[in-house]
C-alpha cells in the first residue's frame, strides 16, 4: 500500500468555481478576491486583510508595513520553516532565534527575555503543526519590551486559543494557502490586522504604492503583490468546506492516537491548555525517529521529519560571527528544537487519507518497534 505525505483535497467544487472566471473573462485580482477576502475576514475575525502571492511574501509585507528594516532585530522561533527567518532577512533585519517549549514546540518567551537588545523591534511567534502558542504570554512579553507582534499563522487557519482565532492577537497575522495547508489556493498568502493605518500601508505596499487600481499616480513606493481571481475562486470553494476538512483532520488524528496507543516509544505533541489542535500535520515524537522514517519509506509510506533548527541552517552561519551574542548559537541553547528534529516525525494527514492507510501506517510503526 502506498501512503504519500500529502494530497490536496480539490475536486469538482474547485473546478466549478474557476469556471466563472472564464465566463466573466476576468482572471486577475477582482470580484472573486473581494468575495474571498470578505469571507476570510469573517471567518478569522479580523477587521482588515490583504492577499500576497504566498506566505513568505505575506510575512515580508507584514514586516515592511511595520517599518522593520536594516539595523533591526526580530525574535523568531528556532523551530519553524525557514521562510519565517527569510522574510526577516528580506527586509534587511536580523533574525534572532529563540528556543521553543518542550512538548508543544512554540516560542519560549522565558528564554527570549535575555535576547532583547536596543535593536529588537518585534517578536514572531510561529504557530506550528496546526496548534498555537501561549498568546497571553507573548502579549505580556511584547508589552514589557515594547515590541510588535507578527504572528506566523501559516499553519494555523481554523486554530483558536481560548476561543480566539490565531493571527488576531498581534499587530499582524499571516496565513499561507500553499497546497498542503488546511485551506489551499495552490499558492497564496493573507495578512490580517485590526489596525486601519497599517491596513492602508499594506495596500500601498502590495498595489504599486496606490490604494486603488487604474490610476497612474503613486503616492508611495509599492510593488506588485497581488494574486488572481482563479486562486481566490478555489479559496472560496475551499472555505465553504472548511468544517468538513477540520472534522476529517480531527478524525485522522484520533485514529492515529488509537492506533498507536500503548506504544511507549511514541508520543504525540501536546498543545497547551486553551489551544486547539487542528492538525496541519500529526506530529509524533519517537525513539530512533530517523531510522523509523527510513523503515516507513521502504514500506511505501512517506513520512516527513520535523524542522531542522534554524540556528543550524548553513545559510545563517554568518550570524555566529556577531560577537555580541557570544555563545548564543551553540546547541546547548536550543535543546528543545534539537530534540524535536532528532525525534519528530510528521505522519500523513491529508483529508482523503483512508482508514486502511492509517491502519497500515500504524501497523508498520508497530512492526518497527517489534509489536504485533
Amino acid at each position: 500500500m502506498k501512503v504519500p505525505q500529502f494530497i490536496p483535497w480539490i475536486g469538482k467544487e474547485e473546478y466549478k468555481a474557476i469556471e466563472d472566471c472564464f465566463t466573466r473573462q476576468w482572471i486577475t485580482e477582482g470580484l472573486k478576491a473581494k468575495e474571498f477576502q470578505a469571507s476570510l475576514l469573517d471567518y478569522i475575525g479580523v477587521s482588515f486583510g490583504h492577499f500576497a502571492p504566498n506566505g513568505t511574501l505575506a510575512l515580508y509585507l507584514a514586516l515592511k508595513s511595520l517599518g522593520i528594516g536594516p539595523g533591526d532585530e526580530v525574535l523568531v522561533s528556532d523551530f519553524t520553516f525557514i521562510a519565517s527567518a527569510n522574510a526577516i532577512e528580506m527586509v534587511g533585519a536580523q533574525p534572532v532565534f529563540v528556543d521553543v517549549c518542550a512538548g508543544n514546540y512554540q516560542i519560549d518567551c522565558a528564554i527570549a527575555d535575555r535576547l532583547i537588545s536596543a535593536q529588537t523591534k518585534a517578536i514572531m511567534p510561529c504557530h506550528i503543526f496546526g496548534t498555537i502558542g501561549d498568546m497571553d504570554r507573548v502579549g505580556e512579553f511584547a508589552k514589557k519590551h515594547d515590541l510588535y507582534i507578527i504572528e506566523d499563522a501559516a499553519q494555523a487557519i481554523g486554530v483558536r486559543f481560548k476561543g480566539r482565532h490565531a493571527g488576531t492577537f498581534g499587530d499582524v497575522g499571516v496565513f499561507s494557502f500553499f497546497a498542503d495547508k488546511l485551506l489551499t489556493t495552490a499558492e497564496g498568502g493573507f495578512i490580517g490586522t485590526n489596525n486601519e493605518q497599517l491596513s492602508e500601508k499594506l495596500q500601498l505596499l502590495r498595489n504599486q504604492g496606490r490604494l486603488e487600481r487604474g490610476t497612474f499616480i503613486h503616492p508611495e513606493i509599492g510593488y506588485n503583490f497581488r494574486i488572481t481571481d482563479l486562486q481566490c475562486a478555489i479559496g472560496i470553494a475551499q472555505l465553504k468546506k472548511i468544517n468538513q476538512i477540520i472534522n476529517r483532520k480531527l478524525a485522522i488524528k484520533k485514529h492515529y492516537e488509537q492506533g498507536l496507543a500503548g506504544i511507549d516509544e511514541v508520543a504525540f505533541i501536546q498543545p497547551i491548555e486553551g489551544a486547539d489542535w487542528v492538525p496541519f500535520r500529526v506530529g509524533i515524537l519517537c525513539q530512533n525517529a530517523h531510522e523509523l522514517m527510513s523503515f516507513l519509506q521502504k514500506r511505501d509510506i512517506e513520512p516527513r521529519s520535523f524542522f531542522y533548527p534554524l540556528h543550524k541552517q548553513p545559510c545563517y552561519d554568518y550570524l555566529k560571527k556577531d560577537k555580541r551574542w557570544d555563545d548564543l548559537y551553540e546547541d546547548k541553547n536550543f535543546s528543545n528544537s534539537l530534540f524535536a528534529y532528532e525525534h519528530g516525525i510528521c505522519l500523513p494527514t491529508f483529508p482523503t487519507l483512508t482508514e486502511n492507510q492509517i491502519n497500515y501506517v500504524c501497523s508498520t510503526i508497530k512492526e518497527f518497534y517489534g509489536r504485533k
